[in-house]
């Protein structure tokens, strides 16, 4: 009997599936991975993700609401507290949710590619 074979990365990404098996439930919080997979058994705890994912999306985000932030003040010149209720919300979702994609994205590759922390020979 072969192996599952594993959906496509960007789809394991956006769905938050096990990069060995395509099963749900790579996470148990919004951001916080679960220990390993229900389906397989893999764990992701031997994975190093790290904070590279939000190293990148404090650029993403911050682009796309400064970007926001200039068309709304251009066109429609709203009070300051406008952007405060339109804006803080929308920069905690962006960066929730593409926190939880990037993460799953990173994790994937780290799988698909067998990377690992570097070693020295001894």
């Amino acid at each position: 009997m072969s192996e599952p074979v594993a959906p496509p990365l960007a789809q394991l990404a956006l769905r938050g599936l096990c990069p060995q098996c395509g099963a749900g439930g790579m996470f148990r919080g919004i951001v916080a991975f679960a220990p390993k997979c229900n389906s397989c058994g893999l764990d992701y705890n031997s994975f190093n993700v790290g904070d590279g994912a939000a190293a990148f999306l404090i650029f993403i985000v911050a682009g796309i609401v400064f970007a926001g932030i200039i068309i709304v003040s251009v066109t429609f010149n709203p009070p300051w507290w406008v952007h405060v209720l339109l804006w803080l919300p929308l920069t905690l979702v962006l960066t929730l949710a593409l926190l939880r994609v990037s993460k799953a994205l990173l994790l994937a590759m780290e799988y698909k590619n067998a990377a690992r922390e570097g070693t020295l020979k001894k």
